[in-house]
């Protein structure tokens, strides 16, 4: 049996490397078209690798996964999962190594032009040349942060094999703001509860770190609810979004208010700049005060887009896909991991899923 996998991320090298385990004798090549493959890992985590999370689905399939290759994991106060060396190199090693070790066969720098197949055979024609094999892998990821290998072909790849995708867009990403308080709070971090206000309705909300910057807002709670605000809408002038922060929401407006009468100030509360700000809105008053730090509205006018965007949002549709991520147009045809129509939210999440599919691809094949 011969299979091709095309891309050399996490889900197509843990494809490769289960198949591998599990059929030592099937002839399994990783088509990469990057100098290296596993480049988008070196980002993750900041350069720590949140590889998955005791709370995701899957978790345990994957834990094995990884522990047979040798990858011991240690555990945050929040059940995110990371090597034992805290660092994304010994995650690429490992599965570099066993890929040495297997016997996977892995062609670097070859691009993929075109899919096709006939007779349950599939052709992949690349800059080099023309390949055939038994089964094939599209694990290509989306087209978030492109210089580190996710660069959308994949999408196009599916569709010439019949597929469907869905409407493509950067998830996991910072909010852009036009406002001028985001660019006076640069540097400061909040824990505070965030919503995601659109054309007066409100669309999502979540609570967590959230830090000012030059351009808007980051952190996790503002790359978890990035996949409802819309770049296309917003540059159409068809919404119009606000993301509204509760500053203190253990606290309610009365309670702030009491606390301001007794101390004449929030900086028990909130960071100085913070409260310098907040205290300018206001006027000193301390009910206006109170509505400042419960309801903050910072206009929205975009994400910062793919180049800093963890995942891609949208992709091909899964109910033209098994539960084993095997195509239900073209048997022996498989797509796994980011280009999946699934996302998750930040935290090791869209790494396990990545990994799973791929296991879930191999053990089916």
């Amino acid at each position: 049996m011969k299979i091709i996998i095309i891309g050399g991320g996490a889900s197509g090298v843990s494809a490769a490397i289960r198949i591998k385990q599990n059929k030592p004798q099937a002839s399994v090549t990783v088509i990469e078209h990057l100098s290296e493959i596993m480049k988008k890992i070196h980002a993750t985590g900041n350069g720590r690798c949140n590889i998955t999370n005791k709370n995701a689905e899957h978790y345990n399939e994957v834990k094995d996964f990884l522990e047979s290759l040798g990858l011991v994991l240690r555990q945050d106060t929040q059940g995110r999962m990371y090597p034992y060396s805290n660092q994304a190199s010994s995650v690429v090693d490992v599965f570099t190594q066993s890929c040495k070790n297997l016997g996977v066969e892995i062609i670097t720098d070859c691009n993929v032009k075109h899919c096709d197949c006939f007779d349950g055979v599939f052709r992949v024609y690349t800059d080099r040349e023309i390949l055939e094999c038994d089964r094939l892998i599209l694990a290509t990821g989306g087209k978030s942060q492109a210089s580190l290998g996710s660069d959308g072909s994949g999408y196009e790849l599916a569709k010439q094999l019949g597929h469907n995708v869905s409407e493509l867009y950067p998830a996991l990403v910072q909010l852009k703001s036009s406002g001028k308080l985001c660019r006076q709070l640069k540097g400061v971090r909040v824990k505070c509860n965030v919503k995601i206000e659109t054309n007066g309705e409100i669309k999502a909300q979540d609570f967590g770190e959230l830090l000012f910057t030059e351009y808007g807002i980051s952190g996790i709670v503002v790359m978890n609810l990035s996949s409802y605000v819309s770049d296309a809408r917003l540059a159409a002038s068809l919404d119009r979004t606000v993301a509204i922060l509760d500053l203190v929401p253990e606290m309610s407006e009365s309670e702030l208010i009491e606390h301001y009468e007794k101390h004449g100030t929030f900086l028990g509360i909130l960071p100085q700049k913070l409260c310098s700000v907040i205290s300018r809105q206001s006027g000193d008053n301390p009910e206006m005060m109170a509505k400042c730090i419960k309801n903050q509205r910072i206009i929205i006018t975009g994400t910062k887009g793919y180049d800093f965007a963890q995942i891609t949002g949208g992709g091909v549709v899964t109910d033209e896909l098994d539960e084993s991520n095997q195509s239900k147009i073209h048997k022996g045809l498989y797509i796994i991991g980011e280009l999946q129509n699934r996302q998750f939210e930040c935290g090791g999440f869209n790494l396990t899923h990545a990994i799973y599919s791929g296991i879930a691809a191999a053990d089916n094949i």
